[in-house]
């Protein structure tokens, strides 16, 4: 399901204008891409509460402006430094035939029930939370599965062993032996052990010898 937002051409610029739009529970915004960039506003609370909603930020998304439809992507927002307000929005248009370049979040499966885990007692540490990806805009996924079901203690799942939804690949700067997650003995069961092999051999050299 595709997500709609709305919003209307914006006819002032500038600092000031930005403000008032603020201050009227407006965001400003771009649109840029194919064609002209368009200065655009939206309902604070509408784009506020979207952005909370990771499907939003990796789908694409349909921008109705002006009462015209077009596909966008979420570029860039920006934040107040403390305030819970979005202080501007950027969407870039798709183009349908273009391969776009986006970084969608990995869903890690399996994580409680896995061997390094249910048996070894291990921890799962995600080295990476999302991914760098490229592919049409039809076949984006907003999210990518990541299946640690037969993951041992010590052991990592790496970049080539995700699988990949149809039509999409691996961008950026990844690499195929790039770790993804790994199951980690906890720190605690590390010093612990630690502790002991070094008291073992005060123990041994502590005990009377046998006659």
């Amino acid at each position: 399901m595709t997500t709609a937002i709305s919003a209307t051409t914006r006819k002032t610029q500038g600092t000031g204008a930005s403000r008032r739009l603020r201050k009227a529970n407006l965001v400003p915004g771009i649109v840029y891409g194919t064609g002209d960039a368009t200065m655009i506003e939206l309902d604070h609370n509408t784009v506020y509460f979207a952005l909370k909603k990771e499907a939003f930020h990796a789908s694409v998304l349909t921008l109705e402006l002006d009462g015209k439809k077009e596909s966008v992507l979420l570029r860039d927002f920006q934040m107040h430094p403390f305030r819970q307000q979005v202080q501007h929005i950027d969407f870039q248009r798709v183009d349908a035939n273009k391969k776009i370049h986006m970084k969608v979040p990995l869903h890690f499966l399996n994580a409680e029930t896995c061997p390094g885990v249910k048996t070894g007692g291990g921890i799962v540490s995600h080295v990476l939370n999302e991914l760098d990806i490229t592919c049409l805009p039809s076949n984006l996924p907003t999210a990518i599965e990541v299946d640690l079901i037969s993951l041992d203690l010590g052991h990592s799942i790496h970049v080539a062993d995700v699988k990949l939804p149809k039509g999409v690949e691996v961008a950026g700067h990844h690499h195929a032996t790039d770790a993804v997650a790994t199951i980690q003995v906890p720190r605690g069961h590390v010093e612990a052990a630690a502790a002991a092999a070094a008291e073992a051999p005060a123990a041994a050299a502590a005990a009377p010898a046998k006659k």
